[in-house]
């Protein structure tokens, strides 16, 4: 066996791990071995969210300064015990996905350098099925996380109109994800169109904060309300996922206090965390987004949604 590498065991079965002394954060001296340490005590909380649902890897070989790819397809030389399953694509077939559904897994991908991770909406068996519905918000300079906080807000209240709870993350970087649990029957064309009216309705409300138009040339100075994302061929950074910029910065739950309060005090900044603190945050909170899992919600019904968002 090659000098930087080593077998650990993790729940019976023998892991390799390698060059766990490689720096992947140069900003911040992050090695290799710090990250797998974060998923190895993150992954309580981490791996109900992932389980049985098919994964995208973001891959930085060498690094969040070098050059990354996504992976959809499971690595053939996968161990025996990763599990997979098979999405319909509609260029290539089929593509056999990774679903991370132990801690062993997750050190595995974890090893390869997948310091991203983007779990499809759906539960692998329930393909077309998703069991939330998110909205991702992404500022446009020189609007920022804050401006995010008050278009989150916004949402929250809204969707309370139609009975619905949402659930905020950070998405590690300068945005903000909120989910919408649903647990129950549902198909992407309604939660896509459910998610894009309600965009829609926000843009109408205050054109000059919040968009809905996915051109780029419209963003400057709003958040976009993304809702394209509620489909099956995308994917959403997973709550507690690292991410790859220059500091290793965390997609991060939050209570609605926490972003309330930020608004109120014209301040974001105390919303960026890095890996140490998500895991005191979960020690001290647990998982704010344990409901997410568990709360059964339905979209209201056509009729009834048609007659509020043309109020």
């Amino acid at each position: 066996m090659p000098r930087d590498t080593s077998r650990v065991r993790v729940n019976g079965r023998t892991l390799t791990v390698s060059n766990l002394e490689k720096v992947l954060y140069p900003a911040s001296g992050t090695t290799k071995g710090e990250v797998l340490a974060y998923y190895l005590h993150i992954a309580p909380v981490l791996l109900p969210h992932l389980h049985d649902r098919p994964v995208t890897l973001k891959r930085y070989p060498d690094g969040v300064e070098a050059s990354s790819f996504f992976e959809k397809a499971c690595a053939g030389f996968r161990p025996e015990w990763v599990e997979t399953v098979e999405v319909p694509s509609e260029h290539k077939g089929v593509i056999r996905f990774c679903m991370i559904n132990n801690t062993e897994t997750l050190l595995w991908v974890a090893n390869l350098a997948a310091l991203e991770l983007h779990p499809q909406l759906a539960l692998g068996p329930s393909i077309d099925t998703p069991t939330a519905l998110v909205f991702d918000l992404d500022p446009g300079a020189p609007a920022s996380l804050l401006d995010c906080c008050r278009v989150a807000l916004w949402l929250r209240d809204l969707l309370l109109d139609f009975g619905l709870r949402c659930y905020p993350k950070t998405s590690g970087g300068k945005g903000l994800h909120l989910y919408v649990p649903l647990n129950t029957p549902v198909s992407y064309q309604e939660t896509k169109g459910f998610a894009h009216a309600v965009a829609r309705l926000l843009e109408r409300q205050d054109p000059e904060q919040a968009t809905s138009n996915m051109s780029k040339e419209q963003r400057a100075g709003k958040v976009f309300i993304d809702w394209s994302q509620n489909d099956h061929v995308k994917t959403t950074v997973t709550v507690y996922s690292l991410r790859a910029l220059a500091h290793p910065t965390v997609s991060t739950p939050l209570s609605w206090q926490e972003v309330q309060s930020a608004s109120e005090q014209q301040d974001a900044s105390g919303l960026v965390f890095e890996y140490p603190q998500v895991l005191a945050r979960v020690e001290d909170l647990g998982d704010l987004f344990a409901e997410v899992l568990t709360r059964k919600q339905k979209l209201p019904p056509d009729e009834q949604k048609i007659q509020r968002l043309a109020a």
